[in-house]
């Protein structure tokens, strides 16, 4: 296992356990197996495990294995604080109290904000003091480290980045993403920072696996590399030194040691042009489905009336890649929950952004047809209400 460290000089194994997708048996998690899994890990050489919160059963499940096999010293844990359910400063003590309960622990290695997506939702746990409640459980050794997982835009992403001092943060992260939600520009920010940060969705939800089209799996079965969908994605995130940890849902053995295997191989840099190539055609594959030829490039914003015009044709396309239930959750957590409205209905025809698309998209009639389909009424009417509930 290779190992990157935090802000402070602390190992970090770069291969990192996401505990959201434990294996289910029946109503529940299939704990013996699990646990199996998890010991598996540790002997491997991971040492950082995420959770949060809102994952059904997997803190209970991680504390009680740590606490078991007297492995918690072994480990660092990562939870999160649900901030989106905090609507009070005693909210705040609740759940992290009820943490480290089902965690069996005294403290939480790495802390975080749970799913950032704008710059307010930070604004408003300062104004419930969480500034002076996060210096308090550090001086009490609570808390180890303080970071933020996120999802929005890139700007949301570098503001919220320069909004407190952060050591670490987590952000959504692959090749399919390199320009998208926080992106490579997201990632090089943090960097600059010295902020090392934590990759969640390396495979896209299975996207760059399974999921892959036909044209893309030949691409890759005919490489010489002999690498597998899996070990491709792996290799492209830790090729760039700015990674410091990748964490992985891992629900069998064989999956976790051959992942395993991978992170004790690479070095960053060691990628060429022509394997960039590939990755590059893989994922035209991938995208093959697209419905607007927008390249993400920037060039028709800002909006005069607010419009995230990226965004929309992004997810959009995501729809048709990945399919329509894809594109509406990333529209949802990218746009929908945003303090400040960013939607299709706010333009007014001027033809700013089609006076610079390089592309030549009829942008705004296609704004229109992209909202219908990534909004119908009732995801409008959901996403008003939840982006009331979240930035308030």
């Amino acid at each position: 296992m290779k190992y990157r460290n935090d802000r402070y000089g602390n190992p970090l194994s770069i291969l990192g356990y996401g505990c959201m997708r434990f294996s289910r048996k029946g109503a529940g998690i299939d704990y013996d197996k699990a646990e199996r899994e998890l010991l598996r890990a540790i002997e491997l050489g991971i040492n950082y495990f995420d959770t949060a919160f809102v994952y059904p059963g997997s803190e209970e499940l991680l504390g009680e294995v740590l606490e078991r096999n007297a492995a918690r010293d072994k480990v660092h844990i990562a939870t999160k604080l649900p901030q989106y359910l905090v609507r009070n400063a005693a909210a705040i003590d609740r759940f992290f109290d009820e943490e480290l309960r089902r965690l069996r622990t005294d403290h939480i290695d790495y802390y975080l904000m749970h799913m950032v997506t704008d710059p307010a939702q930070w604004e408003n746990l300062r104004r419930l003091g969480i500034e002076d409640w996060i210096a308090e459980k550090k001086a009490a050794s609570q808390i180890g480290q303080i970071g933020f997982s996120f999802h929005g835009s890139a700007d949301a992403f570098i503001e919220v980045l320069g909004a407190y001092d952060w050591d670490f943060c987590q952000i959504q992260y692959n090749y399919l993403d390199e320009h998208t939600q926080a992106g490579r520009r997201g990632l090089m920010a943090a960097a600059e920072r010295g902020i090392p940060v934590v990759i969640m969705e390396p495979l896209r939800g299975g996207k760059l696996v399974d999921l892959m089209p036909e044209e893309g799996k030949r691409l890759i079965a005919e490489s010489p590399r002999g690498w597998s969908a899996a070990e491709w994605a792996f290799r492209w995130l830790w090729d760039q030194s700015q990674v410091t940890c990748v964490l992985s849902g891992m629900n069998s053995i064989e999956m976790l040691e051959e992942n395993c295997r991978v992170a004790s191989e690479v070095e960053p840099g060691e990628l060429g042009e022509e394997d960039f190539a590939l990755i590059g055609r893989v994922a035209q594959a991938i995208n093959a489905g697209m419905r607007v030829g927008c390249t993400g490039c920037n060039y028709c914003m800002p909006c005069p009336q607010g419009v995230d015009i990226p965004a929309l044709f992004r997810c959009y396309n995501y729809m048709y890649s990945e399919g329509k239930a894809s594109g509406r959750k990333e529209y949802w957590q990218t746009v929908s929950l945003r303090k400040e409205k960013a939607f299709a209905r706010q333009c007014v025809g001027c033809g700013k952004c089609e006076r610079h698309c390089p592309q030549g998209i009829a942008i705004r009639e296609q704004i229109h047809i992209a909202d219908r389909e990534l909004r119908p009424l009732p995801w409008r009417i959901a996403g008003d209400i939840a982006r009331n509930f979240a930035v308030r």
